[in-house]
C-alpha cells in the first residue's frame, strides 16, 4: 500500500512550469497560463480547493499586441483621492516603465474573479529577460507549449539561408522607390 502513497504525493505536489512570452501576446497567453495556475489540468481539482501550480514567465519585455492594442488598451487606477485620483495609462507607457506589468495585468483581468485569485498571482513569477535566479529554476519540471509560433527574425538567418531564399523579381538598376507624396521643396529641389 506504500506505493499508493507516492502517487498522492505526486498528485497533490505543486508543478513548477516554464513560460517564454518572446512575441506572444498576452491575452491570448494568460489564456493559455491560467489553467496551470488554477490546477483545472489535475485529476483533484475543486473549484474551491487552491491546487494550482507555479508558472515562470519569461521575456515579458518582448511580448506582441495586435493591431492597435499598444495604443487602445488603458489601464485605470484610481486612488480615490480627489481632484487627481484617477491615472489613465497606455499599454506602452506601462511597458516602458515596467516590462511584466502588462503581462500580469492581462493574466489578472482573464482570471475569474473570485476570492481566490490573489493567490493564484502569487504564483505568478515574472521576469523581462531570461535570467530567472537558479532556485527557481532547478524547481521547473516542464514547459508550457507557446500559443503562437514566434517568426524567426532577420539576422537569426544564416547568410547562406538568406542567399537561396528565392527572389520574385529583380529591381531594376535605375529603379527609384517614390510614394508620390512629395513635398513642394522636393519638387523645387528636383526641377533645375
Amino acid at each position: 500500500m506504500a506505493h499508493y502513497r507516492v502517487q498522492q504525493w505526486s498528485t497533490f505536489a505543486r508543478t513548477w512550469w516554464l513560460f517564454d512570452a518572446r512575441w506572444q501576446c498576452p491575452w491570448i497567453s494568460a489564456r493559455t497560463i491560467i489553467p496551470y495556475l488554477q490546477g483545472t489540468k489535475k485529476p483533484i481539482y475543486h473549484p474551491l480547493s487552491d491546487t494550482g501550480d507555479h508558472v515562470i514567465v519569461i521575456n515579458t519585455r518582448l511580448i506582441a499586441m495586435k493591431n492597435e492594442r499598444w495604443i487602445t488598451f488603458k489601464h485605470i487606477h484610481d486612488s480615490r483621492y480627489r481632484p487627481k485620483g484617477v491615472i489613465e495609462k497606455r499599454a506602452w507607457q506601462i511597458h516602458a516603465e515596467e516590462p511584466t506589468k502588462i503581462f500580469e495585468k492581462a493574466v489578472y483581468y482573464s482570471m475569474d474573479k473570485n476570492l481566490l485569485r490573489r493567490n493564484l498571482m502569487a504564483r505568478l513569477h515574472l521576469f523581462p529577460d531570461e535570467s530567472v535566479p537558479e532556485d527557481l529554476l532547478k524547481n521547473v519540471s516542464d514547459c508550457i507549449r507557446q500559443p503562437m509560433l514566434a517568426p524567426k527574425r532577420l539576422d537569426e538567418y544564416t547568410e547562406e539561408d538568406r542567399r537561396n531564399f528565392p527572389k520574385l523579381f529583380d529591381w531594376p538598376k535605375d529603379f527609384v522607390l517614390d510614394d508620390g507624396f512629395r513635398t513642394k521643396k522636393q519638387i523645387e529641389f528636383q526641377e533645375p
